[in-house]
């Protein structure tokens, strides 16, 4: 078995969360989808269906491949949603400062807070989540 040096075993957790976060985003985008386009639901109530829905996805990949923890799910579950839920906070906070406060743009907005907010979650489940 090789051991991995500390900065690329960070790298390797980096690359899982980057394609845990991939999967989640496709389960959250083809849920609103289908909800929107299919079901006829509001684009409020149906991203909010999909950000849960790729929320579980996000958990279960997390804990079992990027972080590989053992830390009993009555801890995990509440401390995901913690993190997700300020995440969630620093969303809202960036876009409504880029686009609102400074009159940006939507799309290289959403890239920025999307960047600040993965970083933010990654370090927040290494340390404290599936620590």
């Amino acid at each position: 078995m090789t051991t991995l040096s500390p900065f690329q075993h960070l790298t390797r957790q980096f690359s899982a969360f980057f394609g845990v976060g991939l999967a989640a985003a496709v389960v959250h985008y083809g849920l609103l989808i289908l909800l929107v386009e299919g079901g006829g639901l509001h684009p409020v109530p149906a991203t909010l269906a999909g950000y849960v829905a790729g929320g579980l996805v996000s958990y279960g990949l997390n804990r079992r491949h990027t972080y590989r923890s053992n830390r009993p799910h009555r801890e995990a579950t509440w401390r995901f949603a913690v993190v997700a839920f300020i995440g969630f906070l620093l969303t809202w906070f960036l876009m409504h400062a880029f686009t609102v406060w400074l009159g940006g743009p939507y799309l290289p907005s959403q890239v920025v807070a999307t960047g600040v907010v993965m970083l933010w979650s990654f370090m927040a489940h290494k340390i404290w989540t599936f620590a």
